[in-house]
């Protein structure tokens, strides 16, 4: 029996079994979609991600070149105005309208979407994905889409008996795979097919509907299907894209099954072979909801980049992605541990090994990561700087130093770790931190445990860590509860790092005098 593989190389298999084997095109064409009514977001990270992973298994096991299309669907229609842009007067005019026939807010641009397609270029370039570009209205407006349209136009009744079952009873008579735009008011959503003319190319339309409050301007007109006199709803648009561009492969998310397997059946009227597919759970924030990017809950790839390196950001994409993930602030520390625990391992790890290590996918072939070879992890950095109270770099490396003398081999990684600690601890950890304020016996105890610490002559993290065993052993003491005093006092959280080796990365003087600055932060009773 093989040895099972990565899910990206499994993708890729199925790439390989379905399209390659059977009739081999000059490349294989990949691709995501982008929404350019907002700003990119961690939902588009993570589908480029992903795509990402799948190619660059596909280039393991293929020597046929592949291309990975980011495609911005800004010939659809502003359908809310954001409340995240300015000007947001200015845009309610234009409510229905393309989003590349509309103004930009931002004053940057020639127009809204020019704008968004801007920053999602950019967005992509920073992470360095090596994506092609595309335009929903170039492809519109220069023919790319004037055959799939004209097979559109001819198979109307036949994509309308796919789609009209999964509609509403008071959408079906009117429904119509095309959306024209208006000649007279430019919108798209207030206009009604009323007639087509296959054999002439053009259909018939009236715009006198309504969308959020907008009414039609009644114009009336018959207009060609070619040249971006028309766009198609966006399950028929998915499948003209899979037919015109040649799509071969293509993630969405499980909310969007019924709408994949409906363009899967329209690409095949036209005379296509839809491409080979993965759905992927949604993202939940952290009381198990789904994530909504309108409602703008959650994290952003800028505020995870802040706290964290890049890869962290990659390995939490990588991993599960038919499993729904909490996306919160809480998951960043573990998975950065996790991607120094990779770094680590990667420099020993033969080629097969390395195809198991989630780092392998984030690097183009014959590349290999950065090696870290420190056994400091981004937790224990978290907790010094929690203990220490600084901001300060050089403060908080010098501390580093004493658990790890050879720092400086790994000194970029080790000062971005450490710069992402202090952000992360100023922004999410210290605001909520509540300090335990001891009793009595409490302190005597932690005054003990001080002294303990200072007068212990040896430098040993397992001897330092045996010295809250003792004592709590002595004094009858769960020490699972005595370790929960000592970070509830010293560092305002329940939970710490292994206690030998945070004294000996602190030092015994300064942890002790910390810890007694702690018991006597607050008066007691």
């Amino acid at each position: 029996m093989a040895q099972r593989r990565p899910w990206p190389f499994l993708e890729a298999q199925k790439v390989l079994d379905t399209v390659l084997r059977k009739d081999p095109p000059d490349e294989v064409i990949l691709e995501t979609g982008f929404g350019p009514s907002g700003l990119p977001h961690v939902g588009t990270f993570g589908e480029v991600a992903r795509t990402t992973f799948v190619r660059r298994a596909l280039a393991e096991l293929s020597d046929v070149p592949t291309r990975l299309i980011a495609f911005s669907d800004d010939m659809d229609g502003l359908r809310k105005v954001p409340l995240n842009v300015p000007n947001r007067e200015m845009l309610e005019p234009h409510l229905g309208r393309p989003l590349s026939s509309i103004p930009d807010p931002f004053g940057e641009t020639g127009s809204y979407s020019a704008y968004m397609n801007r920053k999602l270029e950019e967005f992509l370039a920073a992470f360095q994905f090596e994506v092609d570009f595309r335009s929903s209205t170039a492809m519109y407006r220069g023919g790319v889409f004037d055959e799939a349209l004209l097979r559109v136009l001819h198979h109307a009744d036949e994509i309308a008996g796919i789609v009209a079952p999964t509609l509403g009873q008071e959408l079906r008579a009117d429904w119509s795979p095309f959306f024209p735009i208006c000649e007279s008011c430019g919108r798209v959503y207030t206009t009604v097919v009323t007639a087509t003319h296959p054999d002439r190319g053009t259909l018939e339309y009236r715009c006198d509907g309504e969308f959020e409050g907008v009414r039609g301007c009644g114009h009336h007109a018959e207009t060609t299907v070619t040249g971006g006199a028309v766009k198609v709803g966006w399950k028929v648009d998915w499948a003209l894209r899979w037919f015109a561009l040649g799509v071969h492969y293509e993630m969405y998310g499980k909310d969007l099954i019924e709408s994949a397997n409906l363009s899967k059946r329209i690409c095949k009227v036209l005379g296509g072979r839809p491409p080979v597919g993965l759905f992927y759970e949604m993202f939940l924030d952290e009381g198990g909801q789904k994530i909504s990017k309108k409602i703008g809950k959650g994290v952003t790839v800028d505020t995870w980049i802040r706290y964290a390196p890049i890869e962290s950001l990659l390995l939490f994409m990588y991993q599960n992605p038919r499993k729904a993930k909490r996306l919160h602030y809480e998951v960043i520390p573990q998975h950065v541990d996790e991607v120094l625990k990779h770094l680590r391992a990667y420099p020993d790890q033969d080629a097969d090994e390395r195809q198991w290590n989630p780092l392998w996918y984030f690097h183009e072939a014959g590349d290999a990561p950065e090696p870290y070879r420190s056994p400091l992890d981004y937790s224990l950095i978290r907790n010094l700087v929690a203990c220490l109270g600084t901001d300060d770099l050089e403060i908080v490396l010098a501390s580093l130093r004493r658990y790890d003398p050879e720092i400086d081999r790994d000194r970029a990684r080790v000062e971005a770790l450490v710069r992402g600690a202090i952000a992360f601890d100023q922004d999410l950890v210290a605001p909520q931190r509540c300090y335990r304020t001891p009793g009595a016996a409490e302190a005597a105890l932690l005054e003990e445990l001080a002294r303990r610490i200072e007068a212990e002559p040896a430098d040993d993290v397992d001897t330092l860590q045996s010295l809250a065993f003792d004592l709590a052993r002595e004094h009858e003491w769960n020490p699972r509860d005595l370790f929960r005093l000592f970070y509830e006092v010293l560092l305002g959280q329940r939970q710490g790092p292994r206690l030998g080796p945070f004294i000996q990365i602190v030092g015994q003087r300064e942890m002790a005098e910390r810890l007694r600055e702690a018991i006597a932060r607050a008066p007691r009773a």
